[in-house]
């Protein structure tokens, strides 16, 4: 015991080279797993993370931050100042998703809830979002230990409602900005399910798409099922929507903007001899273009209404399109600071474990904090997930694997943190070098 708390005084006081950071997360691993097994273990829905919450609170403050709770919901907002420099937010999210596990893991999630339609469901973290709050207090330990490394002030957050697309927004509008240290800095990380377990990736300029939820409510006539021509079938009518609304990308879009809109809910009827008065459908909207984006959404109003008015329905009864509130705005990297993490990187990790990424179709609300002020440097990078020896059985066909949402992903944890824990670590003090 003697030894390894010698070993760690003197990585801690040592310059923060590769293998000072690398050595001090490797010592730190066990304790780091056993945080990652309980959260795990113990996942929580969009806005009720009260549990986490409190463990990375309770984690910061006894690493000397400053910790406040409740921002913005289960919110956590730790704060060290360490003399003159710039200000730099490092972000983790904290929430979870209505999916009952099915990893086999020992410490697999058994907790049960009852989602946003009131069903109950089982809950996992299966998006990653455990190593992400464990690599955040990797980091937070190994930059409270290497104060006399660098200087400014460090913001570490604990985000609510990431799955919901809501957090950022709902910590801001509760002061983020303004009852904490503004940041000039933003980073976060996000594991990755098509890279292989350690492998970091970037991607320069828009990362994540725009998204908007959408909802249709195609109203009818009902009647008989017998007697059909005396109705006006919603089911019909919904169909012929959805068909035409895949020529908004088809046709209406150009081939070099990149666009998708998905109906990923069709509801209606009741029993199989009568026709209903009303359908509903749920869409969601991807986009990286504001110009697409508006075009997207105006096109599904002008069809879901041309649609009605050729199946003869009366101005009263026109589909009515409604955004379902869980939309969010593109995730942006900012080039300057996103090519000077890359060259970080490379040189701690090497250029095997380091490779530009195409911009992902999936969402996130992180850009949230470069679009309140665009002055702010913004990135988030991924850090791969997939055990190797499962990467190299599919021979890197990522349709053969898990993807992040599903039951089944089980990233190789020990990587992940590892990796991720060193990163931010290796940009914070970069980016708060010492002038």
């Amino acid at each position: 015991m003697k030894a390894f708390l010698a070993l760690a005084a003197v990585l801690a006081a040592a310059p923060a080279s590769a293998e000072t950071v690398r050595d001090a997360v490797a010592l730190d691993m066990p304790s780091l797993m056993a945080i990652y097994r309980e959260l795990h273990a113990n996942p929580e829905l969009s806005f009720e993370e009260v549990k986490s919450s409190a463990r990375m609170a309770a984690e910061a403050r006894k690493l000397g931050f400053e910790a406040t709770t409740e921002v913005g919901g289960h919110g956590v907002v730790a704060v060290m100042r360490n003399g003159p420099g710039p200000t730099l937010l490092i972000r983790a999210d904290m929430d979870a998703l209505p999916i009952t596990e099915q990893t086999g893991l020992p410490f697999a999630s058994k907790v049960k809830a009852i989602g946003a339609g009131g069903v109950e469901t089982g809950v996992m973290h299966a998006c990653g979002h455990d190593t992400h709050m464990t690599a955040w207090i990797g980091a937070a330990r190994r930059l409270s230990a290497m104060k006399s490394q660098w200087s400014g002030t460090l913001v570490m957050i604990g985000q609510p409602a990431e799955e919901r697309v809501a957090g950022v927004k709902k910590m801001l509008e509760d002061g983020l900005f303004k009852r904490f240290p503004k940041p000039d800095t933003v980073i976060a990380f996000h594991d990755n399910s098509g890279l292989p377990a350690g492998v970091i990736g970037y991607t320069d300029g828009p990362a994540l798409a725009n998204v908007d939820g959408i909802d249709i409510k195609v109203r009818g006539v009902g009647g008989h099922g017998a007697v059909p021509q005396l109705t006006r079938d919603p089911i019909v009518l919904a169909a012929r929507i959805v068909t035409s609304l895949q020529t908004l990308v088809s046709r209406e879009t150009s081939p070099f903007d990149t666009a998708v809109v998905t109906v990923g809910s069709f509801h209606s009827g009741s029993k199989r001899n009568i026709i209903s008065d009303e359908a509903n459908l749920q869409l969601t909207v991807r986009t990286y273009s504001p110009a697409v984006r508006a075009h997207l959404l105006d096109g599904i109003s002008r069809i879901s209404r041309g649609e009605a008015i050729a199946a003869g329905l009366p101005d009263d009864l026109m589909p009515i399109v409604t955004k379902d509130g869980e939309s969010a705005d593109a995730t942006f990297n900012t080039h300057d600071l996103t090519m000077r993490m890359a060259r970080l990187f490379t040189d701690r990790f090497g250029p095997d474990r380091v490779k530009p990424v195409q911009a992902s179709m999936a969402s996130e609300d992180f850009g949230v904090f470069y679009l309140t002020d665009t002055s702010i440097q913004s990135l988030i990078f991924w850090v791969g997930g997939v055990p190797q020896d499962k990467w190299d059985a599919a021979k890197g066909d990522i349709a053969k694997l898990p993807s992040l949402h599903s039951p089944y992903w089980a990233p190789d944890a020990e990587k992940v943190i590892a990796t991720a824990s060193e990163a931010l670590t290796a940009a914070a003090l970069d980016i708060l070098a010492k002038q």
